[in-house]
């Protein structure tokens, strides 16, 4: 089993032979794997090279294009992401969830790893090999995983992802994981592979909410990743750009701004052909809002554009989408803080408004994060009095909820108050944030 370095070396040494440096190994490895030729940066290839990184996920496509070979010991290269199948790689990491260990860190890295092409025909493949002994798996199962996903989300988004989110992976573990590993036809092999692929993304949306530690964020990371896998395996392009969404959503809270930008632009590529304007809505807002955080004006207004001209279509009706959460009230929040990190704070506070007061927000999660938001919008257009008023509010609807989003809401709120101690009411705030953060 070769070693990070000697992977490198053989990696250094075909590059060498071919007089090819970092760019042209990231353009043809890109294109090996069906992706655009810019899809791989310089700088991971590079990294390959010297041994501070393996390839991850675009291993087989590096073994191609430089022609290593490919037995098992090149394959087994220690990388941070094996190329496994999928089923035993998701099962593997609920339970390293379970038990507390073999985490990784959330990295640029592999958030780009996950849009390797997945393995198209996993689903076929498993009816043809499933065991004799091996569970039927029917209609009834899949009905139950889309029933539990439905149960455990509308409890996360009402309380935070910290509330049962072992629920979610236990079930994953115990219940689900039987299934997958079942009797199947092709057709409820890609129902079943779909529905887990909302169950696995819910879990890694929990994570996210759950922790801002380095575990939390790395377990997200990977749930998404593997939730993407499931969902291309099952040929739901909706579902895919939902995942890919997810590791958007992270990179850009992550900093990883590039990579956060590469993902949103994909999970648009995904969802272009979608009949469905709430979920395109969604998508272009995800890419608009990574390309304001990297402060490209062009690209975050033409996307944001693109994303309210596909909500303005999308009808009263939510549906049964993936996507039909994404109501008009959750674009105008979105839409609000793009519009804010643009410099528009007057458009910003309107949208803000018009999620509170016109669409109103059915989750108390939901409406805490737009209401501590209004309160940043308005004190930096300089109305300390409407801050105030806003975060009074975001304190009393934030009481019970266990979310990361709504801690750091609490603690910004908390510093800024500083500036303002000689107003009676800021101790009051002060004291009540600090007992959310408690």
């Amino acid at each position: 089993m070769p070693t990070k370095q000697e992977l490198a070396e053989l990696i250094r040494n075909a590059c060498e032979k071919r007089g090819w440096g970092p760019t042209k190994l990231a353009r043809e490895v890109s294109i090996a794997a069906g992706r655009p030729p810019e899809t791989i940066e310089r700088q991971y290839a590079r990294r390959w090279m010297n041994g501070e990184r393996s390839p991850t996920y675009w291993l087989p496509y590096v073994v191609k294009v430089l022609g290593l070979g490919s037995d098992r010991e090149t394959r087994s290269s220690g990388s941070e992401a094996e190329v496994t199948d999928t089923v035993a790689s998701v099962i593997q990491l609920g339970r390293s969830d379970v038990d507390r260990r073999n985490f990784l860190t959330a990295t640029s890295g592999y958030a780009l790893s996950a849009l390797a092409l997945p393995d198209l025909d996993s689903i076929t493949r498993r009816t043809k090999t499933a065991p004799a002994g091996a569970v039927r798996v029917g209609a009834g199962e899949v009905a139950a995983v889309k029933q539990m996903v439905k149960a455990l989300g509308d409890s996360a988004a009402e309380l935070g992802g910290g509330h049962a989110r072992h629920l979610a992976v236990r079930y994953l573990t115990d219940d689900v994981a039987p299934w997958l590993n079942g009797k199947y036809t092709e057709a409820t092999g890609h129902e079943l592979f779909a529905a887990t692929s909302q169950l696995v993304h819910l879990a890694g949306w929990m994570a996210q909410d759950e922790g801002n530690d380095p575990e939390h964020q790395g377990r997200a990371q990977q749930y998404y990743a593997h939730a993407y896998r499931l969902a291309a395996e099952a040929h739901d392009p909706e579902l895919s750009a939902t995942a890919l969404r997810g590791l958007a959503v992270q990179a850009t809270d992550l900093g990883f701004r590039a990579e956060a930008v590469q993902l949103g632009e994909a999970c648009v590529r995904y969802g272009k052909g979608l009949d469905n304007p709430r979920a395109v809505a969604y998508y272009e807002a995800t890419l608009a809002n990574a390309a304001a955080q990297d402060d490209d004006r062009k690209l975050a207004t033409r996307h944001l554009a693109l994303s309210e001209t596909a909500i303005s279509r999308s009808g009263a009706a939510a549906g049964e989408s993936w996507a039909a959460h994404y109501s008009p009230g959750r674009w105008a929040h979105e839409s609000g803080m793009i519009l804010a990190r643009l410099g528009d704070l007057d458009a910003a506070e309107e949208h803000l408004r018009l999620a509170l007061d016109i669409h109103g927000l059915d989750r108390r999660r939901t409406r805490a994060i737009v209401l501590a938001d209004l309160g940043g919008v308005r004190l930096r257009q300089g109305d300390v009095d409407g801050a105030l008023a806003a975060w009074h509010e975001f304190v009393e609807c934030a009481d019970g909820v266990r979310s990361v989003k709504v801690h750091t809401a609490a603690e910004d709120m908390r510093t800024r108050l500083n500036r303002f101690r000689d107003i009676p009411e800021t101790e009051q705030l002060r004291r009540k944030a600090a007992r959310l953060l408690a």
